[in-house]
C-alpha cells in the first residue's frame, strides 16, 4: 500500500509539473503575450538587430515574421527571450517560455521531451569548406575535424556518422573556426549556410564554398511543452493558413529564399 501510495504521489507530482510548465491557448491569451525562446544567431530565420539610435535589441527573420503572424491571429503580443540554442528547449520544458522557435528539426529524440507543431519547412544539412579544400563530399570527412553548433541536428548527425567534431555555441563561431583553419569543414543547415557564406564572401578574404551534396533532409517546426495541445492546435491553424494562402512563400521571398510547402 505504501508503495502504491508513493507511486500515486509521484505520478501526481509529475502531472503537476507538466501542467505547471505547459502553456495553453487560454494561458497566453490571458497573459496577452506569447513568450518565445530563441537563439537569434540563425539568419535568415532569426537574427539579432540592434537599434543604432537607442541601442535596444530587436529581432528579424523568417521565423520572427511567422510568429508575428501567429500573435496577430491570436490577439496577443510577441515577447522574445534570447538565449543559447542549447537552452531553448529547456526554457520550453520548464515553463520559462511558451514556445521554442529556433530552426528546430523534428527528431524522434526531441519528441520524447517536447511537442511539435506541424512541419512548415524542409531544410537540409550541408558541408561548408574553404575554397580549394580537399573535402569535396561527405565521403571526405573521415578523419577531419568538423565545426558544428552545439545541440543541433548537425552535431547529432556528425556524431552518429563517427566524425570528429568541435562544437560551438553559435554558428558565427563555427564559421570563424573554419576561416581560421581551426577546423576542416563546417556542417550547418542549408538555408542558413547560404546566407552566412554569402555575407562572408561579400566582405572579402577567403572564399567559402557550400558543397552540392546535401547530407540529410530535415523538417522544421516549433516546440512546446507537453500539455500545450490547445496552443499547438492554434499555432497549426495559422501555419497552415500561411502555407496554403501563399503568405509563407512571401515571407521566405522577403529574405531572398525560395519556398515550397512540405510534402510529408
Amino acid at each position: 500500500m505504501k508503495k502504491l501510495l508513493s507511486l500515486c504521489l509521484t505520478l501526481s507530482l509529475m502531472l503537476c509539473a507538466v501542467s505547471a510548465s505547459a502553456a495553453t491557448l487560454e494561458d497566453v491569451q490571458a497573459a496577452g503575450k506569447i513568450v518565445m525562446s530563441s537563439s537569434p544567431d540563425f539568419p535568415p530565420f532569426e537574427n539579432l538587430v540592434v537599434d543604432v539610435q537607442t541601442g535596444a535589441d530587436g529581432y528579424e527573420g523568417i521565423e520572427i515574421d511567422i510568429m508575428n503572424k501567429v500573435v496577430e491571429a491570436l490577439g496577443v503580443t510577441l515577447d522574445v527571450k534570447a538565449t543559447d540554442f542549447d537552452f531553448v528547449l529547456t526554457d520550453v520544458q520548464n515553463g520559462a517560455a511558451d514556445i521554442g522557435v529556433s530552426g528546430f528539426t523534428v527528431t524522434e529524440e526531441r519528441k520524447k521531451n517536447v511537442l511539435f507543431s506541424d512541419v512548415y519547412y524542409l531544410a537540409a544539412q550541408v558541408i561548408v569548406v574553404v575554397e580549394g579544400s580537399a573535402i569535396q563530399s561527405a565521403a571526405d570527412l573521415s578523419g577531419k575535424l568538423i565545426a558544428v553548433q552545439s545541440g543541433t541536428t548537425a552535431e547529432a548527425l556528425c556524431l552518429e556518422e563517427g566524425y570528429n567534431i568541435q562544437a560551438y555555441k553559435a554558428n558565427v563561431d563555427a564559421e570563424l573556426a573554419l576561416v581560421n583553419n581551426s577546423v576542416d569543414a563546417w556542417v550547418i543547415d542549408n538555408t542558413v549556410a547560404k546566407r552566412m557564406v554569402q555575407e562572408y564572401n561579400q566582405a572579402g578574404g577567403k572564399t567559402l564554398v557550400i558543397l552540392d551534396e546535401p547530407m540529410t533532409e530535415e523538417p522544421y517546426a516549433f516546440a512546446f511543452a507537453f500539455g500545450s495541445e490547445t496552443l499547438v492546435d492554434a499555432v497549426n491553424v495559422v501555419l497552415n493558413d500561411l502555407m496554403t494562402s501563399g503568405e509563407m512563400a512571401a515571407i521566405f521571398e522577403k529574405y531572398g529564399e525560395a519556398y515550397e510547402v512540405p510534402q510529408l
